[in-house]
């Protein structure tokens, strides 16, 4: 129980990898805030079965919902994991300004400003987690804003962990590759996640509790020399 004490915020902790990470961060001893938009269903029975977890609604193309969120833990933070995102398939001569700003603000911009609203509750030697994408390093048609909106977060990473690194506090970025979804499979042919799966070193796609233990390592005690990183969580997908 190396979180016991701790207090966590997990946007997206409904459904994927955000679930696992939930379920992870709660196994080991953290109180933790949960965000869903639309599945309430799952969040509620997330809620029900992990011990000392929340679910609250908010809609990150809103940052106006950030203070009722953060509201929830006004006596103290311990660790932040921005994991809530959208993607789409937008070829660039199709897209819009509307879908630069939505995608920018889900992505970008809401988990900026989550981090400039922890700061003062952050207790020193605190966490800060994103969640990145395989895809910055390794783009694909069709995901330019998605790409783009994660390489804005992977720079915030790295600024904010100069800035915040006086007070213990530590700022990573966790990539993963191709992690069995419901966005991975919405997004994706089955032959083409049959010829992901080839191509990756341990021979299979990633499963959210495997993403979730490497949120877990950043998030615990082991981890305090490390800060302004982004972890490629592949499986051997990148090597």
């Amino acid at each position: 129980m190396t979180l016991t004490g701790k207090t966590a915020i997990v946007t997206g902790g409904s459904r994927g990898i955000g679930r696992a990470v939930v379920q992870r961060l709660a196994a080991d001893g953290a109180r933790v805030v949960f965000t869903y938009r639309d599945s309430k269903a799952a969040a509620e029975e997330l809620a029900a079965t992990v011990e000392n977890s929340v679910a609250v609604r908010c809609d990150q193309a809103d940052p106006g919902n950030l203070p009722a969120l953060f509201d929830l833990v006004r006596d103290g933070l311990d660790i932040l994991v921005n994991n809530a995102a959208i993607s789409a398939t937008l070829p660039i001569a199709d897209l819009t300004g509307e879908d630069f700003d939505r995608i920018m603000t889900i992505n970008a911009k809401f988990p900026l400003l989550a981090i400039k609203e922890a700061i003062p509750l952050l207790r020193d030697g605190g966490r800060i987690i994103n969640l990145s994408t395989l895809n910055t390093v390794v783009p694909a048609p069709g995901l330019a804003l998605y790409c783009a909106s994660k390489a804005a977060l992977e720079q915030v990473t790295k600024v904010a962990a100069r800035e915040l690194g006086g007070r213990g506090i530590t700022v990573n970025t966790v990539a993963p590759g191709a992690t069995d979804t419901d966005m991975l499979r919405g997004t994706n042919p089955p032959e083409a996640l049959q010829q992901t799966a080839a191509f990756t070193a341990l021979q299979r796609l990633g499963q959210p509790p495997d993403v979730a233990a490497v949120v877990a390592f950043l998030a615990g005690p082991d981890s305090g020399w490390l800060t302004g990183q982004t972890l490629h969580a592949t499986g051997g997908l990148l090597v």
